[in-house]
């Protein structure tokens, strides 16, 4: 079996939720191309709506009219997604919305206290389950803060920057270990009052709405990463990966995957909407193994399932650490890994904050647990192309989540 061909990818989820979101705070039409198709980008979009906010959507386009947010009728229902729960809580806290956010049973065990806390010394009324979903966001006035993020995590920036638009002083957020900018690109290519120097964000209150703006969303690189690790894996293969988002806070799955030995040749790199963009050719090579701690965690967090299936094909002795976030992720995403692995007869040893792996070794077809979690049905949808044997997902459907698409992408380049 190969990978041969090329693939063009839904936007990528964490600039879709962005672009709706601050769409929402403009005075005219904006138009936002190639969204990305994941259900957790539709549970923002529902959101919206139920704060009053207008969207028409054509095939990958949709176009949402800014206004004034109203109070919703009803709880929002954030599904799944983290992100729409962490970062419409900032948004709406900031525009003085009053408004219940409720999610599934998965989200509602994931911690919101890292989001709560901030909001509440902004002076942001806030009711909550024990520091989870659902939380009651009350009419409130908002004062700016300075915070030092006590996490790496751009949720918690994001949500943070977003109450800050709408606050009375301005609002900075010191972030010692850098992760994701979308916010902060966004922010400012839409005219937000947002200065950055060295580790300190601060922004000022919105005097006037955003600009409408038409962007291209370029291809999320996070699951882009799965048929480059296939591409990867697999003898004689060459895989082409069109119009993926080359932003350096995201790039880190793919400087490792060059690390550990596979052919990456960067192309077309270019810039849309401050964002930059570029195509990816991914090569076959013999892989090595690796350690990742500290500081590149947070930029390869998303990735950290698949490329433990790289790992065990590695020569050499690969070693995660400083990665406890995955234990509150969808699911315990180190528990996840390190299960799924041993069932499929890899050699790994499980951590409280990460795992090792010993490779290469053979991996033999099993069934899959996927704890409901769509990067790890993903991870193992490619596990299973390298294993002896047949390889049964338990809940494939979870992965519509992220990428509705990702068994038909596969499909087209797997020979």
């Amino acid at each position: 079996m190969k990978i041969l061909g090329r693939l063009e990818f839904p936007g990528d989820k964490s600039i879709s939720h962005r672009a709706v979101m601050l769409a929402a705070l403009t005075n005219g039409d904006c138009i936002i191309k190639n969204i990305s198709t994941a259900d957790d980008v539709e549970s923002t979009q529902q959101c919206l709506h139920a704060c009053g906010i207008i969207s028409k959507k054509s095939g990958s386009t949709i176009t949402i009219t800014g206004g004034t947010l109203k109070l919703p009728d009803h709880p929002l229902d954030c599904g799944n997604s983290g992100t729409t729960a962490r970062l419409l809580t900032g948004l709406l806290a900031g525009q003085g919305i009053s408004a219940t956010l409720k999610g599934d049973q998965s989200l509602s065990r994931r911690p919101m206290d890292r989001i709560i806390r901030p909001l509440k010394l902004m002076g942001i009324a806030i009711d909550s389950d024990h520091g989870h979903l659902p939380i009651k966001l009350k009419l409130n006035s908002v004062s700016g803060i300075e915070y030092t993020l006590p996490v790496a995590s751009a949720q918690v920036k994001s949500s943070i920057l977003l109450a800050g638009l709408g606050a009375r002083e301005p609002t900075t957020v010191i972030e010692k270990t850098k992760t994701r900018d979308h916010t902060e690109i966004m922010l400012k290519n839409l005219g937000a009052d947002l200065h950055i120097e060295d580790d300190h964000l601060t922004v000022s209150r919105l005097k006037s709405p955003l600009k409408p703006f038409c962007m291209t969303v370029p291809g999320d690189p996070s699951t882009a990463a799965f048929f480059a690790a296939g591409a990867a894996l697999l003898n004689d293969s060459e895989l082409i990966l069109k119009r993926v988002l080359a932003n350096p806070t995201r790039n880190a799955f793919y400087d490792t995957l060059q690390q550990m030995g596979a052919g990456i040749e960067r192309l077309n790199l270019y810039e849309e909407c401050g964002e930059l963009v570029s195509d990816l050719k991914i090569t076959h090579q013999p892989l090595k193994s690796i350690t990742i701690s500290g500081a590149d965690i947070p930029r390869i967090i998303d990735e950290l399932p698949i490329l433990a299936v790289l790992a065990t094909q590695a020569e050499g002795t690969t070693i995660v650490n400083n990665a406890e976030e995955l234990r509150v992720k969808e699911s315990d995403r180190i528990k996840a890994i390190c299960t799924n692995l041993n069932r499929m007869g890899a050699s790994i040893t499980e951590l409280e904050n990460g795992f090792i792996i010993t490779g290469p070794t053979p991996l033999h077809g099993n069934l899959v647990t996927t704890f409901n979690d769509h990067r790890i049905a993903m991870a193992f949808s490619i596990a299973g192309l390298i294993s002896q044997g047949s390889t049964q997902i338990d809940n494939i459907d979870c992965i519509r989540i992220s990428c509705p698409e990702f068994e038909d992408l596969l499909g087209t380049v797997t020979q």
